[in-house]
């Protein structure tokens, strides 16, 4: 397959097909998932591409400390939830927006006026 030909597949390429070279030709399947990162991360925008890269060295990192693919798979799950539930995962930050008095969370304010309620009426 030429360089040209991976290029167009990596758009068309459905998992059955992905299995198929990984199965068939690991090289090939490696070159091809490393070009479709790559493409990836250039397709974000300019800021966003030096935080993708570190990602993805700190994954190709956790894939190579792993004594087989079950292992890595086991690795970056566990590198997801940290980063959803951990202690500075993504949950924490949320839950600081809710939280009264700390960084970033909201501030409670006192509402000097009061607004009348209407009641609706069942008819409207």
């Amino acid at each position: 397959m030429t360089e040209k030909e991976t290029q167009e597949s990596l758009h068309t390429l459905d998992f059955e097909q992905w299995l198929d070279i990984a199965q068939q030709d690991a090289d090939t399947f490696e070159s091809m998932r490393l070009a479709a990162i790559e493409e990836l991360i250039a397709s974000a925008p300019e800021k966003d591409q030096k935080r993708l890269r570190c990602l993805q060295w700190r994954i190709d990192q956790e894939r190579r400390l792993s004594k087989s693919p079950m292992g890595a798979c086991i690795r970056i799950s566990r590198m997801m939830w940290e980063t959803l539930i951990g202690k500075e995962g993504l949950t924490a930050h949320l839950q600081s927006l809710t939280e009264p008095g700390k960084p970033g969370g909201y501030t409670v304010r006192s509402h000097p006026h009061q607004a009348q309620v209407i009641p609706l009426r069942p008819d409207c």
